[in-house]
C-alpha cells in the first residue's frame, strides 16, 4: 500500500518543540516553578518566538503549564484523576471527601434536575455549593441538589452561616441508608458562574460529572460537578472516588 497524504505531512516544528519542552518540564522543573522568559527559551531551543508560543499554548491547553499575566509561565501540578468506577458508594461529605462546602441556598432546580429528582419544577430544593482545590488552584466546582424530603429535620437545625447550613445538609443526608449511586461523565463548556469559580474563561472545556444518589427507593440527591478539563483526566477502575495523582509512578490507571 502507498503512503497516504496525511502520513507524508511532516511534523510541525511547534509540535516537536512541545515534545522537547514536555520532557524538560519532567526532568528540569518542579511544580509551580516559573519558566525563563520567551526570549531565553527561544534562544535555548533555537526556534522562533512564534514557534515557541505555539508550543507553550499547546502545553497550556494540555494542562502542563499555567500562563498568567504579570506572573509568567509556571509548571502546572499533575492532573487530577476523575475516577468513573462505581464500586465505592458513599454520601458526599463522608470518608476521604476533600470537597469544601461553600454555601447553601433554597431554590427551584433546573428542569433536568427536577426531573431526575422526581420533584415538581417549582418546588425549592437545597442547593449545596462546594469546591475542590489542588495545589492551591481551583480544579472543580459542585452543585449538590437535595430535596427537602431527604433532610426533613433540617429546619430545626440552627445554622448561623450558609457554610454551616451546607454542612448541616450533608450531615442530615448521611442519616439515610445509601442504596446505590450512578455516575455519568461528559465533556462540556464552562458557564459564566463555573468559569469564575474555576478561574477560566467562559466556554473553556470542562468535564461534567453527574452523580445520582439513591435512598428509600428514589433519587435522594443529585450532584453536578464541573472539573477543569486542562487539569483533570478520566480514570477507570473500581475505586469510584476522585484521586489526586502526585507522581509519575501513580499516573497510570
Amino acid at each position: 500500500m502507498g503512503t497516504t497524504q496525511l502520513e507524508s505531512v511532516p511534523e510541525p516544528k511547534y509540535w516537536h518543540l512541545k515534545t522537547v519542552l514536555s520532557e524538560a518540564l519532567d526532568s528540569e522543573f518542579t511544580v509551580g516553578e516559573i519558566l525563563p522568559n520567551e526570549r531565553e527559551l527561544a534562544a535555548r531551543f533555537g526556534v522562533a518566538r512564534a514557534t515557541l508560543r505555539q508550543a507553550l499554548e499547546q502545553l497550556e491547553l494540555e494542562g502542563r503549564l499555567h500562563r498568567r499575566r504579570g506572573v509568567g509561565t509556571t509548571v502546572a501540578p499533575p492532573r487530577m484523576g476523575v475516577a468513573v468506577g462505581s464500586e465505592q458508594q458513599v454520601w458526599p461529605g463522608t470518608g476521604d471527601d476533600t470537597w469544601q462546602a461553600v454555601d447553601c441556598t433554597l431554590a427551584a432546580p433546573p428542569a433536568a434536575v427536577a426531573t431526575a429528582l422526581e420533584t415538581p419544577r417549582d418546588h425549592a430544593v437545597h442547593i449545596v455549593r462546594r469546591s475542590r482545590v489542588s495545589h492551591g488552584q481551583p480544579v472543580a466546582a459542585e452543585l449538590l441538589y437535595v430535596p427537602r424530603t431527604s433532610v426533613p429535620d433540617l429546619p430545626a437545625i440552627d445554622a448561623p452561616s450558609e457554610t454551616a447550613r451546607a454542612r448541616a445538609v450533608l450531615r442530615e443526608l448521611q442519616r439515610l441508608e445509601l442504596q446505590g449511586q450512578d455516575r455519568a461523565v461528559e465533556l462540556g463548556s464552562a458557564r459564566a458562574a463555573d468559569a469564575r469559580e474555576l478561574d477560566r474563561l467562559p466556554g473553556a472545556p470542562v468535564l461534567v460529572v453527574t452523580t445520582r444518589f439513591f435512598a428509600e427507593g428514589r433519587t435522594a440527591a443529585l450532584s453536578v460537578a464541573t472539573y477543569r478539563a486542562d487539569t483533570c483526566r478520566l480514570t477507570f477502575g473500581a475505586s469510584g472516588g476522585v484521586e489526586i495523582h502526585h507522581g509519575p509512578a501513580q499516573q497510570a490507571s
